[in-house]
């Protein structure tokens, strides 16, 4: 399917999971009234609680997270493929990570099937000049390994928020066929006003592919703010759509012809060269 309708759903998520689903729902079905059978989430979707312990009380085991059967239930619901942009999951493994969750995007298909998750690999640790600062480390455990998701629109690069910093990630997934690049998040508003539409822009224009970057907005527990403005960008660089600063949708018609003839005229791609590290 060369031709199509994509949404990002752009939400105001608090520390409420019943809540936060069903306004999310609310919005996914009336863009798929709209038309479109791609739609996307933001980072965070189901929950933004404020500090480590209250993020950690609100997570599920994977085959136990009330959110994940959820969606899974509105995609057959909708018979469409869901980008959830990423729910807090348990995870077991090391005893160092027992203290600690995945943040972990789904893509979900049509009748409902998980067709990958990917856990978020870079954790926003900063301090900005603002006097803000996050660890998202000490609550949450890296993943190791970059996903793409086979759909029957082709193939979505699957990231979460920070990543969008890591150029060579999505490189990666351009050269392993992706067209389309995921990077739902709940960018912070200070950043969000200085970097993320150019972010956005450079990672499409890079990698000859169109991004779908659903955000969350708004204020949230904790004092927390998001900057909303989820967007779809086709791979010349151009805004399909953007979604402000309140909740919502929007959508744009997705043509995946237009990646190959932005492929050709630059073919970044095929000019790559290796190179010795400095």
């Amino acid at each position: 399917m060369t031709r199509f309708m994509a949404a990002c759903v752009q939400v105001n998520s608090c520390d409420d999971m019943s809540d936060n689903l069903a306004r999310a729902a609310a919005y996914a079905r009336d863009a798929h009234a709209a038309g479109a059978r791609l739609i996307a989430f933001p980072e965070n979707v189901s929950m933004m609680s404020f500090g480590g312990e209250k993020v950690r009380a609100a997570a599920f085991a994977e085959n136990d997270h009330p959110a994940l059967s959820f969606f899974r239930d509105l995609a057959a619901e909708l018979q469409s493929t869901l980008i959830v942009g990423s729910l807090h999951v348990k995870v077991s493994g090391e005893e160092r990570d027992e203290d600690r969750v995945a943040n972990r995007c789904f893509v979900i298909g049509p009748e409902g099937q998980v067709i990958t998750s990917y856990d978020k690999i870079h954790m926003f640790d900063v301090d900005l000049a603002n006097g803000e600062s996050y660890r998202e480390s000490k609550t949450f455990r890296p993943g190791n390994a970059a996903k793409i998701a086979e759909t029957e629109f082709g193939k979505i690069g699957v990231s979460i928020c920070y990543d969008v910093r890591f150029g060579h990630l999505f490189r990666d997934y351009a050269k392993a066929g992706a067209t389309m690049l995921s990077i739902p998040a709940a960018f912070t508003r200070t950043t969000g006003q200085a970097h993320w539409h150019t972010l956005l822009k450079a990672r499409s224009i890079e990698n000859g592919c169109f991004v779908i970057a659903a955000a969350q907005c708004g204020d949230h527990p904790g004092n927390r703010q998001t900057f909303g403005h989820s967007l779809i960008i086709d791979p010349w660089g151009t805004v399909l759509a953007d979604g402000g600063t309140e909740p919502g949708f929007v959508t744009a018609e997705i043509d995946l012809d237009r990646v190959e003839e932005v492929r050709r005229m630059v073919p970044s791609l095929q000019n790559d060269q290796s190179y010795q590290p400095c």
